[in-house]
């Protein structure tokens, strides 16, 4: 017996077909080429940079989508499916117990004397059965079995096929945790774009209604001023016309914003109109953060939970071939099989037997017309895949930040320009109202010079909420908006789920 143990145990403990995993280098250059941060990189938060924007509803907005919005409830529960699978795949490579029971109970009555029941009355009284009173022998008349027992099997993980669909499993179960991290970095830019283009919408609308009371202003002045007959009448005709188009462009506005309210409702995971009372209250967009240098690309190649889990991806493939492999080499499994069983007739206790069966089975390919063969290169084409499929994540991720290093830089550019631009319209059309007024000019001049500081304010507006935007999509390109402590915990039952 303990020739067979140790036996077993050699055989567990086997080689592992196939090839072993090996991290690929990036390939990722020794510095981003755009231009670099203006703020230090301790000042904020990776994990949670949308507080440095110092909004506190835009905080709000976010951690109670973190915490209860659908998509990442649906992305926890695959974390917490793919760490099951885990606990399959391991459990396939150790011995599995089940019980087993019997329970039967036979009657059977006498028609007629035959030879069948003389054989039964000579075998009663031969061994010494009860009779009556009159001196017959009293037959049984029934017939009781029980059985009590277990099956063991074991099949045997010579080649290492279950330890490398453990090792596919597991790597499959840590690319589901980097998943749900990207869920998250996309859900917190997502909710903070809506709520800046929001913010935005309201600042636009509030720019839109002081030009028309800032119009309909001038507009009573030229009416009574016409009215005494000290300007003409079409002055009046053609700044009731401007205020009209002025008064045209809040209700798109006041709709837009209404628009972005239900889209940030929903990514939440409330209701459309939820967000309406509280939001409806226009506020001031927030201030611009710091931008903080991107570092190395290495690091955030390290830090992108979407290349993660594309490397994890790799790895699961990798494993997948050991598995396709091991299907070449023989199988062995080991049974064993004891029962207890205990028999009565009738009154008589017949008496208990124990009984163990032993097996061992092998079996060994020898032909299959190249299945095994073909599942193997299949598997190898799509450990290609997941190797190319890496590459372009990791293309795609320093992209995304030489991307939002370049938009950053032209929108600072562009803003401060359009805050210039602002200035001169505002002081071109006091200067023109202060010329007209004097009558040296007529009121075309300030009627254009209103239409160009409308533009010019709704064109910094604009420029106010892609600076902001191009600030959060910065973080969110640098691997910014998960920690370590954003996954569900394990349940006892899969605690030992690695994690990385």
């Amino acid at each position: 017996m303990r020739r067979l143990s140790l036996l077993a145990l050699l055989l567990a403990g086997g080689c592992t077909v196939g090839p072993n995993y090996r991290a690929p280098t990036p390939p990722a250059p020794p510095a981003f080429a755009g231009p670099a941060g203006n703020g230090n990189a301790e000042a904020v938060d990776l994990a949670h940079w949308w507080q440095a924007f110092g909004d506190p509803e835009l905080t709000r907005l976010i951690e109670i989508g973190l915490k209860q919005a659908p998509d990442l409830q649906t992305a926890e529960s695959r974390v917490r499916e793919a760490r099951y699978a885990v606990v399959q795949a391991r459990a396939a490579g150790l011995p599995s117990i089940d019980g087993a029971g019997n329970a039967e109970y036979l009657k059977f009555q006498r028609i007629g004397r035959s030879d069948v029941s003389d054989l039964v009355d000579s075998v009663t009284q031969g061994s010494g059965g009860s009779t009556g009173s009159t001196g017959t022998p009293s037959i049984p008349t029934s017939f009781h079995t029980f059985s009590a027992g277990f099956d063991a099997s074991w099949e045997l993980d010579i080649f290492g096929g279950v330890r490398r669909q453990v090792e596919a499993a597991r790597a499959q179960a840590e690319a589901t945790e980097w998943n749900a991290r990207d869920a998250r970095v996309s859900l917190a830019a997502e909710i903070a774009a809506d709520y800046l283009q929001m913010r935005g919408y309201q600042e636009q609308q509030r720019i839109a209604q002081s030009e028309v009371d800032r119009q309909q202003r001038s507009l009573d002045i030229l009416s009574h001023t016409a009215q005494v007959g000290l300007v003409p009448q079409g002055n009046a005709i053609r700044q009731r016309t401007q205020l009209a188009q002025a008064k045209a462009q809040i209700a798109p506005l006041e709709a837009q914003a209404r628009t972005q309210m239900h889209a940030l409702a929903v990514l939440v995971g409330e209701q459309p109109e939820t967000l309406i009372s509280e939001l409806s209250t226009a506020q001031p967009l927030p201030a611009v953060p710091p931008v903080i240098p991107p570092g190395l690309p290495v690091d955030l190649i390290r830090r992108r939970p979407d290349v993660r889990a594309a490397e994890r991806q790799l790895a699961a493939s990798t494993a997948d071939i050991g598995v396709a492999v091991a299907d070449l080499y023989p199988k062995i499994a080991l049974t064993a099989m004891p029962q207890l069983a205990t028999a009565w007739l009738g009154g008589f206790f017949l008496g208990k037997t124990f009984q163990l069966t032993a097996q061992g089975q092998a079996s060994f390919p020898i032909f299959d017309f190249g299945r095994r063969r073909a599942v193997i290169n299949e598997r190898k084409e799509q450990r290609e895949q997941a190797y190319i499929q890496w590459r372009q994540t990791v293309l795609g991720a320093l992209r995304d930040v030489e991307d939002a290093l370049v938009r950053l830089d032209a929108e600072q550019r562009s803003n401060a320009e359009l805050r210039g631009g602002v200035d001169d319209a505002r002081r071109a059309l006091a200067t023109v109202q202060a010329q007209f007024q004097v009558g040296l000019q007529d009121y075309t001049p300030v009627l254009d010079g209103q239409q160009q500081l409308l533009q010019a304010q709704n064109s910094l507006s604009q420029s106010d909420v892609r600076l902001r935007e191009d600030v959060a999509s910065f973080y969110k390109a640098v691997g910014g908006g998960w920690s370590q402590a954003d996954l569900p915990p394990d349940r006892p039952e899969i605690q030992d789920a690695p994690k990385r």
